[in-house]
Protein backbone atom coordinates (compact mmCIF):
# COMPACT_ATOMS: atom_id res chain seq x y z
CA UNK A 1 0.00 0.00 0.00
CA UNK A 2 0.97 2.90 -1.09
CA UNK A 3 1.88 6.88 -0.16
CA UNK A 4 4.94 8.23 -0.34
CA UNK A 5 5.46 11.24 1.59
CA UNK A 6 7.32 13.44 -0.91
CA UNK A 7 4.90 12.72 -3.55
CA UNK A 8 4.45 9.98 -6.88
CA UNK A 9 7.36 11.13 -9.86
CA UNK A 10 5.08 8.72 -12.02
CA UNK A 11 1.69 7.17 -11.60
CA UNK A 12 1.12 3.42 -12.31
CA UNK A 13 -0.75 3.06 -15.98
CA UNK A 14 -4.24 1.82 -14.20
CA UNK A 15 -4.00 5.56 -11.80
CA UNK A 16 -6.96 7.80 -12.28
CA UNK A 17 -6.53 9.98 -14.86
CA UNK A 18 -8.47 13.11 -15.53
CA UNK A 19 -7.92 13.93 -18.81
CA UNK A 20 -10.93 11.88 -19.69
CA UNK A 21 -13.35 14.06 -17.16
CA UNK A 22 -15.56 15.92 -19.42
CA UNK A 23 -18.09 16.90 -17.18
CA UNK A 24 -17.95 18.06 -13.14
CA UNK A 25 -19.50 14.54 -12.41
CA UNK A 26 -16.38 13.01 -13.98
CA UNK A 27 -14.01 14.73 -12.39
CA UNK A 28 -15.36 14.49 -9.18
CA UNK A 29 -15.81 10.69 -9.88
CA UNK A 30 -12.41 10.82 -10.96
CA UNK A 31 -10.41 12.53 -8.09
CA UNK A 32 -12.95 10.25 -5.44
CA UNK A 33 -11.14 7.45 -7.60
CA UNK A 34 -7.56 9.23 -6.39
CA UNK A 35 -8.47 9.42 -2.92
CA UNK A 36 -9.35 5.16 -2.91
CA UNK A 37 -6.20 4.09 -4.94
CA UNK A 38 -4.40 6.79 -2.44
CA UNK A 39 -5.13 4.02 -0.54
CA UNK A 40 -5.79 6.98 2.47
CA UNK A 41 -8.62 7.65 4.71
CA UNK A 42 -10.36 11.57 5.08
CA UNK A 43 -8.65 11.82 8.56
CA UNK A 44 -5.02 10.81 6.79
CA UNK A 45 -5.17 13.35 4.04
CA UNK A 46 -6.49 16.22 6.53
CA UNK A 47 -3.17 15.13 8.25
CA UNK A 48 -1.29 14.98 4.80
CA UNK A 49 -2.76 18.02 3.75
CA UNK A 50 -2.04 20.18 7.01
CA UNK A 51 1.85 18.90 7.63
CA UNK A 52 2.10 20.80 3.61
CA UNK A 53 0.27 23.83 5.37
CA UNK A 54 -2.79 23.47 3.52
CA UNK A 55 -6.46 23.23 5.69
CA UNK A 56 -8.30 20.28 4.02
CA UNK A 57 -10.72 18.90 7.27
CA UNK A 58 -11.78 15.35 6.77
CA UNK A 59 -15.57 15.96 6.41
CA UNK A 60 -14.92 18.66 4.07
CA UNK A 61 -13.21 15.96 1.73
CA UNK A 62 -16.38 13.65 2.37
CA UNK A 63 -18.91 16.43 1.58
CA UNK A 64 -16.89 17.87 -1.75
CA UNK A 65 -16.53 14.04 -3.17
CA UNK A 66 -19.56 13.39 -2.48
CA UNK A 67 -21.19 16.03 -4.81
CA UNK A 68 -21.23 16.09 -8.09
CA UNK A 69 -20.55 20.25 -8.78
CA UNK A 70 -16.74 20.89 -9.76
CA UNK A 71 -14.65 20.83 -6.80
CA UNK A 72 -12.74 24.42 -5.83
CA UNK A 73 -9.32 24.97 -7.22
CA UNK A 74 -8.40 25.21 -3.71
CA UNK A 75 -9.23 22.38 -2.90
CA UNK A 76 -8.29 19.85 -5.78
CA UNK A 77 -4.70 21.34 -5.37
CA UNK A 78 -4.88 20.46 -1.81
CA UNK A 79 -6.25 16.75 -2.07
CA UNK A 80 -3.69 15.94 -4.95
CA UNK A 81 -0.81 17.16 -2.62
CA UNK A 82 -2.14 15.16 0.08
CA UNK A 83 -3.13 11.56 -2.11
CA UNK A 84 1.02 12.14 -2.88
CA UNK A 85 0.97 13.15 -6.10
CA UNK A 86 4.53 15.96 -7.26
CA UNK A 87 4.16 18.96 -8.79
CA UNK A 88 3.65 18.03 -12.43
CA UNK A 89 1.04 15.27 -11.66
CA UNK A 90 -1.22 18.60 -9.11
CA UNK A 91 -0.80 20.68 -12.21
CA UNK A 92 -2.53 17.86 -14.81
CA UNK A 93 -5.44 17.75 -12.27
CA UNK A 94 -5.71 21.42 -12.30
CA UNK A 95 -5.70 21.89 -16.12
CA UNK A 96 -8.79 19.64 -16.31
CA UNK A 97 -10.72 21.25 -13.51
CA UNK A 98 -9.94 24.97 -15.64
CA UNK A 99 -11.19 22.86 -18.66
CA UNK A 100 -14.12 21.89 -17.26
CA UNK A 101 -15.07 24.97 -15.78
CA UNK A 102 -14.27 26.74 -18.87
CA UNK A 103 -17.22 25.05 -20.44
CA UNK A 104 -19.90 25.07 -18.06
CA UNK A 105 -23.05 26.42 -19.41
CA UNK A 106 -24.07 29.90 -18.10
CA UNK A 107 -26.17 30.26 -15.55
CA UNK A 108 -29.03 33.36 -15.13
CA UNK A 109 -26.79 35.47 -17.63
CA UNK A 110 -23.30 34.84 -15.73
CA UNK A 111 -20.78 32.34 -16.00
CA UNK A 112 -20.29 30.10 -13.29
CA UNK A 113 -17.21 30.54 -10.83
CA UNK A 114 -14.00 29.29 -13.03
CA UNK A 115 -11.94 29.95 -9.81
CA UNK A 116 -8.84 31.54 -11.36
CA UNK A 117 -7.73 32.58 -7.84
CA UNK A 118 -7.45 30.39 -5.12
CA UNK A 119 -10.07 29.93 -3.03
CA UNK A 120 -10.93 31.18 0.58
CA UNK A 121 -11.09 27.77 3.11
CA UNK A 122 -13.87 26.16 3.33
CA UNK A 123 -15.93 27.15 6.43
CA UNK A 124 -15.40 25.00 9.39
CA UNK A 125 -17.40 22.23 10.10
CA UNK A 126 -20.94 22.37 11.89
CA UNK A 127 -20.73 21.81 15.74
CA UNK A 128 -21.82 17.78 16.75
CA UNK A 129 -25.97 17.69 17.55
CA UNK A 130 -26.77 17.04 20.79
CA UNK A 131 -27.25 13.40 21.93
CA UNK A 132 -30.53 11.88 20.98
CA UNK A 133 -30.97 14.84 17.83
CA UNK A 134 -32.19 13.49 15.04
CA UNK A 135 -29.71 12.76 12.09
CA UNK A 136 -29.02 15.14 9.83
CA UNK A 137 -30.99 15.46 6.21
CA UNK A 138 -28.98 14.22 3.35
CA UNK A 139 -29.14 12.83 -0.50
CA UNK A 140 -29.60 9.03 0.01
CA UNK A 141 -26.76 6.81 -1.73
CA UNK A 142 -29.97 5.13 -3.60
CA UNK A 143 -30.92 8.76 -4.59
CA UNK A 144 -27.56 9.76 -6.17
CA UNK A 145 -26.97 10.39 -9.85
CA UNK A 146 -26.08 7.47 -12.27
CA UNK A 147 -23.54 7.44 -14.99
CA UNK A 148 -20.19 8.73 -12.76
CA UNK A 149 -16.88 6.43 -13.49
CA UNK A 150 -18.15 3.66 -11.34
CA UNK A 151 -16.33 0.93 -12.91
CA UNK A 152 -13.21 3.19 -12.66
CA UNK A 153 -13.48 3.77 -8.93
CA UNK A 154 -13.78 0.08 -8.44
CA UNK A 155 -10.51 -0.92 -10.37
CA UNK A 156 -8.85 1.81 -9.01
CA UNK A 157 -9.33 1.08 -5.79
CA UNK A 158 -7.74 -2.68 -6.42
CA UNK A 159 -4.83 -0.75 -7.14
CA UNK A 160 -3.93 -0.16 -3.38
CA UNK A 161 -2.00 -2.86 -3.26
CA UNK A 162 0.50 -1.49 -5.94
CA UNK A 163 3.98 -2.54 -5.66
CA UNK A 164 6.92 -0.33 -4.93
CA UNK A 165 4.19 1.83 -3.06
CA UNK A 166 4.75 2.56 0.44
CA UNK A 167 2.48 3.69 3.15
CA UNK A 168 2.67 6.48 5.61
CA UNK A 169 2.62 4.94 8.98
CA UNK A 170 1.15 8.59 9.95
CA UNK A 171 -2.11 7.63 12.58
CA UNK A 172 -4.29 10.25 14.39
CA UNK A 173 -2.43 11.18 17.11
CA UNK A 174 -5.47 10.31 19.64
CA UNK A 175 -5.92 7.01 18.77
CA UNK A 176 -3.97 3.79 19.67
CA UNK A 177 -2.21 1.37 17.45
CA UNK A 178 -5.32 -0.70 17.52
CA UNK A 179 -8.29 1.34 18.22
CA UNK A 180 -10.60 -1.43 18.31
CA UNK A 181 -11.30 -3.53 21.26
CA UNK A 182 -10.53 -7.43 19.78
CA UNK A 183 -9.65 -6.35 16.49
CA UNK A 184 -6.60 -6.71 14.72
CA UNK A 185 -7.75 -3.53 12.99
CA UNK A 186 -4.99 -0.64 12.46
CA UNK A 187 -5.94 3.49 13.48
CA UNK A 188 -6.01 4.49 10.10
CA UNK A 189 -9.38 2.25 9.37
CA UNK A 190 -10.08 -1.36 7.03
CA UNK A 191 -11.93 -3.10 4.72
CA UNK A 192 -14.33 -5.45 6.58
CA UNK A 193 -17.36 -7.62 6.21
CA UNK A 194 -19.76 -7.99 9.14
CA UNK A 195 -21.66 -11.34 9.45
CA UNK A 196 -25.06 -11.74 11.41
CA UNK A 197 -23.68 -14.43 13.60
CA UNK A 198 -26.66 -16.99 13.67
CA UNK A 199 -26.18 -16.83 9.74
CA UNK A 200 -22.24 -16.06 8.51
CA UNK A 201 -23.21 -16.84 5.14
CA UNK A 202 -24.93 -13.63 5.13
CA UNK A 203 -23.30 -9.66 5.44
CA UNK A 204 -24.27 -6.44 6.36
CA UNK A 205 -24.94 -4.48 3.12
CA UNK A 206 -27.40 -2.75 0.68
CA UNK A 207 -31.36 -4.12 0.67
CA UNK A 208 -34.78 -2.52 0.57
CA UNK A 209 -37.01 -2.57 3.31
CA UNK A 210 -39.47 -5.13 2.96
CA UNK A 211 -42.29 -3.18 4.25
CA UNK A 212 -42.08 -1.36 1.51
CA UNK A 213 -42.62 1.98 3.62
CA UNK A 214 -39.14 3.43 3.22
CA UNK A 215 -37.92 3.38 -0.67
CA UNK A 216 -34.31 4.25 -0.15
CA UNK A 217 -31.42 1.70 0.23
CA UNK A 218 -31.09 0.66 3.75
CA UNK A 219 -28.70 -1.74 5.33
CA UNK A 220 -29.59 -5.34 5.59
CA UNK A 221 -28.14 -8.30 5.35
CA UNK A 222 -27.32 -10.25 2.00
CA UNK A 223 -25.95 -13.26 0.73
CA UNK A 224 -21.89 -12.36 0.90
CA UNK A 225 -21.50 -13.82 -2.24
CA UNK A 226 -23.54 -10.92 -4.28
CA UNK A 227 -21.16 -9.47 -6.54
CA UNK A 228 -22.88 -6.23 -6.57
CA UNK A 229 -22.47 -5.52 -2.86
CA UNK A 230 -20.63 -2.22 -1.73
CA UNK A 231 -17.22 -2.63 -0.09
CA UNK A 232 -17.17 -1.71 3.40
CA UNK A 233 -14.61 0.35 5.05
CA UNK A 234 -14.22 1.06 8.84
CA UNK A 235 -12.53 4.27 9.57
CA UNK A 236 -12.63 4.66 13.28
CA UNK A 237 -12.87 8.15 14.74
CA UNK A 238 -12.61 7.55 18.30
CA UNK A 239 -11.47 4.51 20.66
CA UNK A 240 -13.89 1.41 20.27
CA UNK A 241 -15.69 3.58 17.74
CA UNK A 242 -16.20 3.44 13.64
CA UNK A 243 -18.06 4.97 10.83
CA UNK A 244 -19.20 2.23 8.64
CA UNK A 245 -18.52 3.43 4.59
CA UNK A 246 -19.48 1.93 1.66
CA UNK A 247 -17.74 2.35 -1.36
CA UNK A 248 -20.20 1.77 -4.38
CA UNK A 249 -19.01 1.45 -7.69
CA UNK A 250 -21.79 3.14 -9.31
CA UNK A 251 -22.93 5.68 -6.59
CA UNK A 252 -19.16 6.81 -4.77
CA UNK A 253 -18.94 6.72 -0.58
CA UNK A 254 -21.96 6.31 1.83
CA UNK A 255 -21.81 6.44 5.31
CA UNK A 256 -24.17 4.32 6.84
CA UNK A 257 -26.62 6.44 9.52
CA UNK A 258 -29.19 5.65 12.10
CA UNK A 259 -32.24 6.87 11.15
CA UNK A 260 -34.24 8.39 14.11
CA UNK A 261 -37.75 9.29 12.40
CA UNK A 262 -40.31 8.75 9.89
CA UNK A 263 -41.42 5.64 7.91
CA UNK A 264 -37.41 4.10 8.17
CA UNK A 265 -36.96 4.78 11.91
CA UNK A 266 -34.41 2.95 13.22
CA UNK A 267 -33.13 1.51 10.00
CA UNK A 268 -30.00 2.76 8.56
CA UNK A 269 -29.67 4.43 5.41
CA UNK A 270 -26.19 5.07 3.63
CA UNK A 271 -26.04 8.36 3.00
CA UNK A 272 -23.12 10.89 0.82
CA UNK A 273 -23.01 13.45 3.51
CA UNK A 274 -20.09 11.67 5.78
CA UNK A 275 -18.99 13.69 8.75
CA UNK A 276 -16.33 13.16 11.44
CA UNK A 277 -18.55 15.00 13.96
CA UNK A 278 -22.57 13.22 13.38
CA UNK A 279 -22.86 10.95 16.04
CA UNK A 280 -25.58 8.93 13.92
CA UNK A 281 -22.88 7.60 11.35
CA UNK A 282 -20.51 6.60 14.68
CA UNK A 283 -20.82 2.97 16.07
CA UNK A 284 -19.36 1.71 19.00
CA UNK A 285 -17.98 -1.84 18.77
CA UNK A 286 -17.94 -3.79 21.51
CA UNK A 287 -16.04 -7.24 22.14
CA UNK A 288 -17.94 -10.29 23.33
CA UNK A 289 -14.69 -12.21 24.26
CA UNK A 290 -15.29 -15.71 23.14
CA UNK A 291 -15.35 -15.96 19.72
CA UNK A 292 -12.58 -13.74 19.20
CA UNK A 293 -14.30 -12.12 16.11
CA UNK A 294 -17.68 -11.98 17.74
CA UNK A 295 -18.71 -8.01 18.56
CA UNK A 296 -21.91 -6.02 19.51
CA UNK A 297 -22.10 -3.20 17.33
CA UNK A 298 -24.55 0.23 19.37
CA UNK A 299 -25.16 3.33 17.61
CA UNK A 300 -23.46 5.95 19.64
CA UNK A 301 -26.35 8.32 19.09
CA UNK A 302 -28.73 6.14 21.18
CA UNK A 303 -26.53 3.54 22.73
CA UNK A 304 -28.83 0.69 21.32
CA UNK A 305 -27.52 -2.58 19.65
CA UNK A 306 -28.48 -3.69 15.73
CA UNK A 307 -29.64 -6.74 14.88
CA UNK A 308 -31.69 -7.81 12.13
CA UNK A 309 -34.98 -7.36 12.27
CA UNK A 310 -37.80 -9.34 14.32
CA UNK A 311 -34.69 -11.64 14.89
CA UNK A 312 -34.85 -12.87 10.89
CA UNK A 313 -31.91 -14.55 9.75
CA UNK A 314 -33.36 -14.75 6.42
CA UNK A 315 -32.23 -13.35 3.20
CA UNK A 316 -33.13 -9.72 3.14
CA UNK A 317 -33.81 -8.86 6.92
CA UNK A 318 -32.91 -5.03 7.58
CA UNK A 319 -30.38 -4.27 10.22
CA UNK A 320 -31.95 -2.07 12.60
CA UNK A 321 -31.07 -1.03 16.07
CA UNK A 322 -33.35 -1.82 19.32
CA UNK A 323 -32.84 -2.17 23.10
CA UNK A 324 -29.97 -3.84 23.86
CA UNK A 325 -31.10 -7.65 25.28
CA UNK A 326 -27.90 -9.80 24.91
CA UNK A 327 -29.44 -12.66 22.58
CA UNK A 328 -27.69 -13.87 19.62
CA UNK A 329 -29.18 -11.78 17.45
CA UNK A 330 -27.33 -8.88 18.38
CA UNK A 331 -23.78 -10.99 17.89
CA UNK A 332 -22.20 -9.56 14.86
CA UNK A 333 -18.67 -11.31 13.10
CA UNK A 334 -16.29 -8.72 11.72
CA UNK A 335 -13.98 -10.19 9.74
CA UNK A 336 -11.08 -7.07 8.23
CA UNK A 337 -10.49 -8.05 4.55
CA UNK A 338 -7.57 -7.11 1.98
CA UNK A 339 -7.84 -4.29 -0.17
CA UNK A 340 -10.60 -4.99 -3.03
CA UNK A 341 -9.18 -6.19 -6.15
CA UNK A 342 -9.35 -4.31 -9.71
CA UNK A 343 -12.79 -5.28 -11.00
CA UNK A 344 -12.67 -7.07 -14.25
CA UNK A 345 -14.77 -4.48 -16.30
CA UNK A 346 -18.24 -2.49 -16.33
Amino acid sequence: MNQKGGGLAELPEKSPRPAEARTPAEFTAALRALRIWSGLTYRQLEGKATAQTDTLPASTIATTLGRFTLPREGFVDACTRACGLGPEDVDQWREARRRIAADEPVVNGEARDRDPDPPAPDPPAPDPPAPGAPAPAGLSLGHRVAGLLGATALGIAGTLGVSGLTRDASTPAALPEMPVTGLRMPAVGSWAQIHPARAPELCLTEGRDRTGRYRTAVAAQRPCANAALPLVFLEPPGRDTVQIQWHHGKYGIGCLTVLSKGPGRDLLQPRDDCADHDRAQQFRIEHLGAPATHFRIRPVITGWCLSPRHQDTEDGAEAVQGRCSGATDQDFVIELAPPPHPAAGP
